[in-house]
């Protein structure tokens, strides 16, 4: 292999923020933060979801209602700009 041309292939630190999951693999991805984790410091990237906590591997689905927002705007906002025909009624 040629050198300077491949990334840096290390040990890096996924933290799961949706429920504080941590786990430790190698990639080649570039971060700006670091964090010690059991007595060594890693890069560290934040993700949203991992499999602890995607409803598909955890089998636990969150409930969004959307049934009452667009009414809740149209409380707040009333017919403010809205050219639509149920805006007007």
């Amino acid at each position: 292999m040629k050198d300077g041309i491949h990334p840096n292939y290390r040990e890096v630190l996924f933290h799961d923020v949706s429920n504080d999951f941590k786990f430790v693999t190698r990639s080649t991805i570039q971060t700006r933060e670091t964090i010690t984790h059991e007595g060594k410091e890693y890069p560290l990237v934040k993700i949203e979801v991992s499999s602890e906590s995607h409803p598909f591997y955890t089998g636990q689905h969150k409930i969004v209602d959307t049934a009452g927002r667009v009414d809740k705007f149209r409380k707040k906002f009333g017919t403010v700009g809205s050219k639509t025909a149920i805006a007007n009624q």
